[in-house]
């Protein structure tokens, strides 16, 4: 057999070098903002830029004498689970009756109502979202939110758990007919610790986007008390009108420990990897 030709090798070579180098500056283009993330709070003087810290607790001690930014922390973990809660019963009710009820027009009205999600946003409807909730005495309110906010995530939360609950085999069900169970005990003791793995899945996708938003709370509620740190955030400056970075950096910190401790909770637990309904 000949040796390959000392071009395409030395071609060979560059490639890889350059693929390596590649990915090195895309780490290195999100590690940065992480670096900051960890660094910053800790720093006596913090700055837009990343550099060795002068190491210090006093941000946080700051933090814990501001009257609503750990409030605020307790505000964001009440919409979230709160829409958890609805999102997650509901989406997992409605993915069970569409798997196995034969309606016409099933698959069409799913990708509808994912396309509608889609396109009609929470920005484009906020001004009749708003006059709703006035109506009905919801604005101001964190059951407003909670109510708005899961509007919003259902119809891609059906979509998702509805493949998960076709994946589930049927025979399953069928046995505990059998056995003289009734549909409700079906559902709970048969179909949902099958299922637990993609309702956690959802559960974790539905606090991230609730986690973050601003938007809607930001309208939605007017009280500082009742509003939660994405909101709180906001209103971090200076008497001067400059953005308080010392503060800012140490929320942004505890800010992000609870959703980073439920994803390794549940990627411990599951592993995120399903196969339908059946863990591999």
């Amino acid at each position: 057999m000949s040796a390959p030709a000392p071009r395409s090798t030395v071609r060979h070579y560059v490639s890889r070098v350059a693929f390596v180098v590649v990915v090195v500056l895309v780490a290195a283009f999100f590690a940065l903002p992480l670096t900051w993330l960890v660094t910053a709070p800790f720093d006596a003087s913090p700055t837009l830029t990343v550099e060795w810290p002068q190491w210090t607790l006093a941000n946080f001690r700051s933090l814990a004498e501001n009257p609503y930014a750990l409030r605020s922390i307790g505000n964001s973990l009440v919409l979230g689970l709160g829409t958890i809660a609805v999102v997650v019963t509901l989406g997992a009710l409605a993915a069970y009756a569409l798997s196995r009820v034969r309606i016409p027009g099933r698959d069409g009205l799913l990708y509808a109502l994912l396309l509608l999600s889609s396109v009609v946003t929470g920005t484009a409807a906020m001004v009749p979202l708003f006059q709703l909730m006035v109506q009905v005495g919801l604005i101001n309110t964190q059951t407003g939110v909670v109510l708005a906010m899961s509007g919003g995530l259902l119809p891609t939360v059906v979509f998702i758990l509805k493949d998960f609950m076709d994946s589930i085999p049927k025979s399953y069900e069928e046995s505990a007919r059998l056995y003289g169970a009734r549909p409700g005990q079906i559902l709970r003791h048969v179909v949902v610790p099958i299922a637990r793995p993609g309702l956690a899945f959802v559960s974790v996708w539905v606090l991230v986007q609730v986690w973050g938003n601003f938007l809607l709370p930001f309208i939605l509620l007017r009280s500082p008390e009742s509003q939660p740190a994405a909101v709180i955030m906001y209103t971090f400056y200076t008497e001067s009108g400059q953005a308080d970075l010392s503060l800012i950096s140490a929320f942004s910190l505890v800010f992000s420990v609870p959703v980073i401790a439920i994803y390794f909770l549940v990627n411990r637990r599951y592993g995120f990897r399903f196969h339908g309904g059946i863990k591999s």
